[in-house]
C-alpha cells in the first residue's frame, strides 16, 4: 500500500451523531500491543483494552492463545465517542495500520490468532465493514485482495494485566520499537488531525 490516504469509507453509521454515549468496535490486526497503541492515541478513543475474540472463555489466556488452536484473536476493544470519532474513521485507521491481505500474519507474528478480523456487534458494523472493504478492493489500495474477516462477536475477554497499555508502558521495549513504534509513527504521519 502507498504512503498515503485511504478513501473514507462510503457507509458511516456514525456520521452526523449527535449522542456521546460511548460505542464499542472489537478489531484484530496481529499483536494486540501494536493495535492498542495505535487506537489509543486517537481523539475521541475513550479505552483501548487488548483482549481475545473469537474463542471461548475457557481458552481466553495468553499461552493457550499463543498456540494458534484456540479460534481465538489477539483483539482489541475500543470505546469511543461517536460524535468526536466515528465508525467510519477508526475503520479507516485500522486499515491504514495494518496489513489486511497477509492470512493468518502480521510481519513475523504467524498463525490465526494474528489473523486480522472485525468482529462486528450489530448489524450496521457489519454492513459498514463489509462495504468498506468492498469499496478498497474495488478501488484496488492494496495490491493484493482484502483478507480481513468478518465476525460476528460472541464474545470479549480482557487479557492479563500486563498486556495493558503495552507499548505506553514500555517504549524502550525491543518488540515496540521494532514493530509497534513504526505502525504508531504511520498513524501520526496519516491522521495527524485525530490525534489526542
Amino acid at each position: 500500500m502507498a504512503e498515503s490516504l485511504l478513501p473514507a469509507p462510503s457507509l458511516d453509521p456514525d456520521a452526523g451523531a449527535t449522542d456521546p454515549t460511548p460505542r464499542t468496535l472489537i478489531v484484530a490486526g496481529g499483536c494486540f500491543w501494536c493495535v492498542e497503541g495505535v487506537f489509543e492515541r486517537l481523539a475521541g478513543v475513550r479505552d483501548a483494552e487488548s483482549g481475545y475474540a473469537g474463542g471461548s472463555a475457557d481458552t481466553a489466556d495468553y499461552e493457550r492463545v499463543c498456540s494458534g488452536a484456540t479460534g481465538h484473536a489477539e483483539a482489541v476493544r475500543i470505546t469511543y465517542d461517536p460524535t468526536v470519532i466515528t465508525l467510519g474513521a477508526l475503520l479507516r485507521v485500522f486499515f491504514a495500520t495494518h496489513d489486511p491481505t497477509t492470512l493468518n500474519r502480521q510481519g513475523n507474528d504467524v498463525g490465526s490468532q494474528y489473523r486480522s478480523a472485525i468482529f462486528w456487534s450489530d448489524a450496521g458494523q457489519r454492513e459498514a465493514s463489509m462495504t468498506y472493504i468492498a469499496q478498497l478492493n474495488t478501488a484496488r489500495v492494496f495490491a493484493k485482495p482484502i483478507v480481513t474477516t468478518l465476525e460476528p462477536l460472541k464474545a470479549f475477554y480482557l487479557a492479563e494485566t500486563y498486556h495493558q497499555d503495552f507499548a505506553q508502558r514500555n517504549p524502550g521495549h525491543p518488540y515496540i520499537r521494532a514493530v509497534s513504534q513504526p505502525k504508531i509513527d504511520k498513524l501520526c504521519r496519516l491522521f495527524p488531525d485525530q490525534l489526542r
